[in-house]
């Protein structure tokens, strides 16, 4: 018992001391990170919205209106008037593909949720397979910038309500 007690004193210290080291010494450049992540929180302070080009629509190819379906449920994405870029590429005029599943955008100035009804397709997707239980669902298409942030004005399909078997 004495020796582990011992033992475990001078790697204490060591680790004590290392600590102390670190909370002394500023940070160079070199051990900063190059970018910090983009928090939700941080984002109203960092961007302003992106304007979208005059007349660009989202819209969802398929399913249509009123759709009886069944699950998976193969929904494609389409756009005029705006390109494609994925996610954290920063390109005029363009964005990515975010669905609402039974859900609403609560704000269109700040980042998009990430969540089971806020689905991202930040690889620049065009369509997409969505496992829905069977019922009433309602789909909506929401263009976000590089930074998953809505453009203004926003670019948004009319909302789709399908039915799953």
């Amino acid at each position: 018992m004495r020796t582990c007690g011992l033992l475990s004193l001078p790697f204490a210290l060591i680790l004590g001391a290392c600590g102390q080291q670190a909370a002394d010494t500023e940070p160079s450049a070199e051990t900063q990170p190059s970018a910090s992540p983009v928090t939700e929180s941080a984002l109203p302070q960092m961007q302003t919205l992106r304007p979208a080009p005059e007349g660009a629509v989202a819209y969802i190819i398929s399913p249509a209106e009123g759709d009886v379906v069944d699950s998976p449920v193969r929904v494609a994405f389409g756009l005029k008037g705006i390109g494609v870029a994925p996610a954290g590429v920063d390109l005029p005029a363009t964005g990515h593909h975010h669905l609402l599943v039974d859900a609403e955008l609560i704000s269109l100035d700040s980042m998009i949720p990430t969540d089971n009804n806020h689905l991202h397709y930040g690889l620049g997707q065009t369509e997409a397979i969505v496992e829905l239980e069977p019922g009433e669902h309602r789909l909506q298409l929401v263009l976000g910038d590089y930074l998953h942030t809505p453009h203004d004005p926003p670019v948004m399909s009319e909302v789709v309500t399908i039915q799953v078997q």
